[in-house]
């Protein structure tokens, strides 16, 4: 029966070796997006507070209310 011995994965070229142009891009890639994932949820924030603005507004507001508590009378009423 055959085994299979697993190395453990290095995180950095062995000595002696340089990284190729590629390597070199795509660590210089990924540097750049560092922040964007905050600067995401911050998009994402602003645009949460905005609805729910516009759902205040529109819930406050007098013909809503009226229909609101229409359904909630008609629903105890049955």
């Amino acid at each position: 029966m055959a085994s299979l011995t697993m190395l453990p994965s290095q995180d950095r070229p062995p000595a002696g070796r340089r990284d190729s142009g590629m390597e070199e891009l795509l660590r210089e890639l990924h540097q750049e997006e560092d922040g964007l994932a905050t600067a995401e949820y911050g998009i994402v924030m602003l645009a949460a507070v905005g609805f729910a603005g516009l759902l205040v507004a529109v819930l406050s507001s007098g013909e809503v209310r009226e229909m609101l508590a229409g359904i909630v009378q008609r629903a105890l009423t049955l």
